[in-house]
């Protein structure tokens, strides 16, 4: 044999030494067990975030099914105080309760004076009524009925079931004092 076959015997036999000497299992084993145990926490790991996910989504939708109820009654809440803010449903309400539009107003200047003389508020005529009134009612009709006010100046009759009932011609305000343009003292 040539020196170069005695070579490459040494060199075998040297690296033959370095390894082991047969199957070994020992050392893959807990390699294994740890890529096993990253895998298993890993897809468990998962799987609670997904069932997290899952649970937030369904708290999401509920959230969004009360938002939009409460945003339909908020809505319908803002017609309904548009619709009885509107001019002729205030001014109905406000004649169901004896009020009447006010005269001309008079205003005070910033030096004392008045400007403009005050009018007296005055009912608009009670319109007739032509038909009779219903059988269960009574001998009396209710201010909110005849459009006109009651208070302690102003007495109410009672008139037959069937007649018109005219309203009350005394005010129930006195009247007021006229004007006068004198300035007023400034208090300085």
């Amino acid at each position: 044999m040539s020196t170069a076959a005695k070579q490459l015997r040494g060199r075998a036999a040297r690296l033959a030494r370095l390894m082991p000497a047969g199957p070994s299992n020992a050392a893959r084993t807990p390699f294994v067990l740890l890529v096993v145990a990253l895998l298993g926490g890993g897809l468990i790991m998962l799987l609670m975030l997904n069932s997290a996910l899952n649970e937030g989504s369904f708290e999401l939708s509920e959230l969004k099914r009360k938002t939009t109820e409460l945003t339909d009654e908020q809505q319908a809440l803002q017609r309904d105080v548009d619709d009885r803010s509107a001019p002729d449903a205030l001014e109905r309400r406000a004649r169901e309760l004896g009020m009447v539009p006010g005269g001309p107003p008079a205003f005070i200047d910033p030096d004392g004076t008045v400007s403009g003389v005050p009018g007296k508020a005055t009912a608009p005529p009670a319109p007739t009524l032509s038909a009779p009134a219903p059988s269960g009612a009574s001998g009396s009709p209710s201010p909110r009925a005849s459009g006109t006010s009651s208070s302690p100046a102003a007495p109410t009759t009672s008139a037959p079931s069937g007649a018109a009932t005219a309203p009350d011609p005394s005010p129930a305000i006195p009247p007021a004092p006229p004007a006068k343009s004198t300035p007023m003292p400034s208090g300085r």
